[in-house]
């Protein structure tokens, strides 16, 4: 299979993985999310088998639902399935089996899909850590690194969860009213750390996965359709607008990291921002405000700068330590620390990044250090920028970023023997 070929079906594999086992839940019921998934997965082995023999069809979406549904009436056929589901069989003949699978069935089914892994019954590490792997086709590692947790600890929820659903038989429905509300929370910061997966991919080759980013962004309209009223949604499309404003700034002509103050803002999408920007007026009102109103005026305070020099700092440190209000968490630090290396200097910025240290979120997060070693190379300070490079490095950073490091590294060096 070519690399072409096979960039193909990967971005059609990360796009139909959630459709498929959101509308197969369906079908089954969400006591049987594995069985969805296990059917998924078949489909997906069967296409990488026959489209590397053959080549990616006309219609390889349209593939891969003819062949889900196919699986789908063989083990609705079997013998337990039949006693399991006889229900399912009364209502759906094998010629009624497809109409499951029509493009508004399916985005109802994507619905229920997201709010029943955010029931009640679940915690809510486990209920994002479920729609990022069921529903966006996460890997374990890309949701360990979404929710700044261990593979093992993601393992652990997965089986709980899946557990939880099996066993309590939860409904596979919208829910109304107060219980609705509460679990739009929950879907808001799935689809939040699905952008962020895909603006800043964890693994693989890419920078940015911008197959990820475009799925939140459809999901996220997909729930505005549904509940026009909520500003949350408005302005956290918003910011997703901001972000994809600047794809392609953000990497150079041989796909290497470009440093924010580094990059070309003639390349920024003036569109998309407008477009951002129209979001973000419309979530604004005298009642809402939440996180995602916050991090888009951070976004738009940066996409509104004449340049990097004339940003206003200080209206963005105001932004941080009011967001912190909402979401005190250890990469909101980070960020003011940064913002200080603006205001008063790279070193009180480095006394500030040295106290995160001992942050536990932050303990294996390799842009700590990544940037403690920056910084400490702005100040010429460049043996000190090497130790933390290197150990920015050991925190398993993503193959783009393992190289931009390496070159830090060997810029430093250089630097020392000049």
């Amino acid at each position: 299979m070519s690399t072409k070929t096979k960039n193909i079906v990967e971005h059609l594999f990360r796009n139909e993985y959630g459709k498929l086992v959101a509308i197969l839940t369906r079908i089954f019921g969400a006591s049987h999310i594995q069985l969805a998934e296990d059917i998924v997965q078949d489909t997906l082995i069967s296409a990488m088998d026959e489209w590397s023999k053959n080549g990616v069809p006309n219609n390889p979406e349209g593939w891969l639902m003819q062949v889900a549904k196919r699986k789908v009436l063989n083990e609705l056929k079997r013998n337990k399935m039949k006693r399991e589901h006889h229900a399912i069989l009364k209502d759906h003949t094998p010629d009624e089996i497809g109409t499951v699978f029509l493009e508004d069935e399916i985005r109802d089914s994507q619905l229920r899909m997201i709010f029943t892994c955010c029931h009640p019954d679940l915690n809510t590490e486990s209920q994002i850590s479920l729609i990022l792997k069921t529903l966006c086709g996460f890997c374990v590692k890309e949701v360990a690194h979404a929710l700044l947790a261990t593979e093992s600890t993601i393992n652990k929820r997965l089986y709980r969860a899946k557990t939880t659903i099996r066993e309590s038989n939860l409904a596979f429905e919208i829910p109304k009213g107060k219980e609705l509300e509460k679990r739009l929370e929950t879907v808001l910061l799935t689809m939040y750390l699905l952008f962020n997966e895909g603006y800043n991919s964890s693994s693989g080759n890419d920078i940015i996965r911008k197959d990820l980013c475009l799925e939140a962004v459809r999901l996220t309209k997909l729930l505005s359709t549904h509940f026009s009223d909520n500003k949350k949604i408005s302005a956290l499309l918003a910011l997703m607008c901001f972000h994809i404003a600047r794809f392609d700034s953000r990497i150079d002509n041989q796909g290497g990291i470009v440093l924010f103050e580094d990059q070309d803002r003639n390349l920024w999408n003036k569109e998309m921002i407008g477009i951002g920007m129209g979001y973000l007026r419309s979530s604004l009102d005298d009642s809402s405000l939440s996180s995602y109103h916050l991090e888009a005026s951070i976004a738009a305070e940066h996409c509104m700068a004449e340049s990097f020099e004339k940003t206003n700092w200080n209206n963005l440190k105001k932004l941080y330590i009011l967001l912190q209000r909402f979401k005190s968490n250890a990469l909101i630090h980070l960020n003011l620390a940064i913002i200080e290396s603006k205001l008063k200097g790279y070193e009180v910025s480095l006394e500030m990044l040295k106290k995160l240290e001992s942050e536990n979120e932050l303990k294996n997060y390799h842009l700590l250090p990544a940037t403690q070693g920056i910084f400490n190379m702005k100040t010429g300070n460049y043996k000190k920028a090497i130790g933390y490079l290197e150990k920015a490095l050991k925190l398993k950073p993503s193959a783009a970023e393992k190289e931009f490091i390496e070159n830090k590294i060997q810029e430093c060096r250089e630097s020392l023997l000049s």
